[in-house]
């Protein structure tokens, strides 16, 4: 039977899948564009997933440690927190290719972390709490679930740009 670890991971990576599909399937041209009567925009749901599972993944199950700022800076993590807003100006935004860049990298570093982390440390308490869960293997299933919201929400803005519908 798989580990708990290994059942999270699994519905993480599906929810990647879903979510790349999408993704590679938008011309990047519409990445920053906020759709009339929007509110966000798929740069925006990139960086914030990205920000998202650092928290989720690394910041609550290992805590920071100094070689994070060169995988995502404090900068990254505060314009697509919970609270932030997207941003229409594409001057004020890190580009496509950089979006991708650290939304790639977060998810290799921490699925590369997680491969060794134990089902009995992740009873743990996170070590940053959150009000959805209070042990560590919580914040692996809500990343999961987290990016499938966000995945409809993706999958939604696209269609408002004028791309059809992906399953």
């Amino acid at each position: 039977m798989p580990s708990q670890v290994q059942l999270a991971l699994d519905q993480i990576e599906f929810a990647r899948g879903y979510t790349v599909k999408l993704l590679d399937a938008t011309p990047t041209a519409d990445w920053l564009r906020i759709p009339p009567g929007g509110v966000s925009h798929l740069g925006w749901q990139v960086g914030h997933l990205a920000m998202a599972q650092y928290r989720l993944l690394l910041e609550r199950v290992r805590g920071r440690v100094p070689s994070d700022q060169n995988l995502i800076s404090e900068l990254f993590l505060m314009q697509f927190g919970r609270d932030s807003a997207a941003e229409p100006d594409p001057t004020k935004n890190p580009s496509v290719e950089e979006l991708r860049h650290i939304f790639d990298a977060v998810h290799r570093q921490a699925l590369h972390e997680l491969s060794g982390v134990s089902d009995e440390e992740l009873q743990e308490p996170p070590l940053k709490p959150h009000p959805l869960f209070n042990v560590k293997l919580g914040g692996l299933w809500w990343c999961g679930q987290h990016e499938m919201m966000h995945a409809g929400q993706i999958g939604l803005l696209r269609r408002q740009l004028g791309q059809a519908p992906l399953w």
